[in-house]
């Protein structure tokens, strides 16, 4: 078991280094990218990545306060359910209408690495192997697709 200092250090290192990685590799627009704080270019949507000891994840998050118009994105990410299995080549998870821990709520659409720990370095190549492909191809899913959200 480690502090949550110690823990705090680990994910930091984890995500430094996944940041170097990814850093010299271009959007699908070939414009630089800060993939670990990914910019949609929309309010309420967000890309994002995380891992813990138990699994690592990637997902697409509309955090929108108006329910109306989380539905409406919602609606509109489920017609583009099949553009976005055949880019990622697999099948992401869709849940509408969660909480998180202060009440607020959001949809996510995302996908799991499953039996992986980030306090483990030996999985690291793993957790990285999971989300380089992931993010990647979620950009390119979003280059063509994000004007139809403004």
């Amino acid at each position: 078991m480690y502090s949550k200092q110690e823990a705090s250090l680990i994910r930091k290192n984890f995500w430094t280094s996944f940041g170097q990685y990814m850093k010299p590799l271009p959007g699908a627009e070939g414009e630089t990218v800060n993939w670990l704080n990914y910019k949609t270019g929309i309010k309420n949507i967000f890309f994002r990545m995380d891992a813990d000891n138990k699994h690592a994840q990637i997902a697409i998050e509309l955090a929108h306060p108006d329910p109306l118009r989380r539905e409406h994105y919602y609606q509109r990410f489920e017609q583009l359910k099949s553009m976005l299995k055949e880019i990622t080549g697999e099948e992401w998870y869709w849940e509408k209408d969660k909480a998180d821990e202060q009440g607020k709520f959001y949809s996510s659409i995302g996908i799991q690495l499953k039996d992986v720990n980030i306090f483990d370095t030996n999985d690291w190549p793993a957790i990285i192997s999971f989300l380089k492909p992931h993010i990647i191809a979620l950009d390119k899913f979003w280059s063509l697709v994000k004007d139809g959200f403004h």
